[in-house]
């Protein structure tokens, strides 16, 4: 059983389809996109060795033809260079515009081949398939595609929309329950960012334990279906109210600042998981929240111990690295995306579910705070 969530763009609105099996449907609802039966298949090495047949499969079904383009995993493929390697790839396809890119992978994939498509002949449709629960709930949704570069992360990239978001659940099964709980950052930020009833029903009746009890022969959890589904519903809504992120559409990245910035300084690798970073910055950003006076202590606590619960990272302490220069810090929170005219800015709470874009944050502040969370 599969549910639809619509991403409301006029002309260029897409559906989100979330649930058990519906990578086997891909074939019947990609064809309506393609003009040749056809496809590029970006993934990485690992994603390819353990779904690729059946992604196959299912668009031979249906009469396309899978042209797989493979590529390392790991945030270091995000780069100039894996960029760069991609597009020869394609080019020697011979895609033309009326082709289709499938992303089939993870947030690196997703990103990489997205902004290809992006600048692809200027411009080329794709698909997101997203196998881990991060790109699920998050990083599929919404049209960005970036790259990362040495001055910071996602900094070179395009508002580049899917044609078609498919969400299969019973993939996220075979991920390292480290994978799992990078996603679960997401999936709590939502109810962080903007429902409080969200994040309440995280904390209570075994919900989050639920989340993490994939099993590759067992039925997906009907709470994974919840989860997912209303994280991308939140998402777009958002979405569909502020596309290029001039307004509402900043508040998606809660815990963000921080979290680029540590991962900045810990090179992008494996050291500190994205989600792992969104973990922290969250913990931080609620923190933070509560000493310049926004937040109440006690919802930054609870925010914390939600965080904490599931095993992410909540003090710097925690990543790898550690201890970090607070002045570097803060100079790659001056190189963020949302920074404008050498102004720092954060996305701030009020509490539980009502966080707030602060611009014009103070850089002593924040140094002074980094300082007294442990860092020189």
């Amino acid at each position: 059983m599969s549910r639809s969530v619509p991403v409301g763009l006029g002309a260029r609105a897409y559906d989100v389809l979330v649930g058990d099996g519906v990578l086997e449907q891909a074939g019947r609802l990609m064809a309506p996109f393609l003009k040749r039966g056809r496809t590029a298949v970006v993934s990485d090495e690992t994603v390819w060795a353990l779904h690729g047949a059946r992604l196959t499969a299912a668009l031979a079904a249906a009469g396309i033809e899978a042209l797989p383009v493979i590529v390392p995993p790991g945030e270091q493929t995000k780069s100039f260079e894996g960029l760069a390697g991609l597009s020869d790839r394609l080019l020697a396809l011979e895609l033309d515009r009326g082709d289709l890119i499938t992303a089939f992978g993870g947030g690196v994939v997703g990103d990489l081949a997205g902004f290809a498509a992006a600048i692809y002949k200027r411009g080329i449709d794709f698909v997101q398939i997203p196998t881990t629960l991060l790109a699920q709930v998050d990083s599929s949704v919404g049209g960005k595609t970036a790259i990362d570069t040495p001055r910071g992360k996602n900094l070179i990239g395009a508002f580049h929309q899917p044609r078609l978001v498919l969400a299969d659940l019973s993939v996220l099964a075979t991920l390292p329950v480290r994978e799992i709980r990078a996603g679960y950052a997401e999936i709590i930020k939502y109810g962080l960012l903007g429902d409080r009833d969200f994040f309440e029903w995280l904390e209570h009746g075994g919900n989050r334990e639920a989340l993490f009890a994939l099993d590759p022969a067992g039925p997906v959890p009907d709470a994974l279906g919840h989860a997912v589904a209303r994280s991308v519903e939140m998402k777009a809504e958002i979405v569909a109210e502020d596309e290029k992120e001039q307004g509402r559409r900043a508040l998606l990245n809660l815990g963000h600042t921080f979290g680029h910035a540590l991962e900045a300084e810990t090179g992008y690798g494996d050291a500190l998981l994205h989600g792992e970073a969104v973990g922290a910055g969250m913990a931080l950003a609620f923190r933070f929240s509560a000493a310049q006076g926004f937040c109440p202590g006690q919802d930054a606590a609870r925010a914390v111990a939600g965080i904490a619960a599931s095993g992410l990272p909540t003090t710097l302490a925690e990543v790898a690295g550690h201890p970090f220069d607070a002045t570097r810090l803060v100079a790659h929170m001056a190189q963020d995306k949302k920074a404008e005219a050498g102004r720092l800015t954060f996305i701030l709470a009020r509490a539980l579910g009502d966080a707030f874009v602060a611009r014009d944050v103070d850089a002593d502040a924040v140094l002074a705070f980094l300082r007294a969370e442990g860092a020189r």
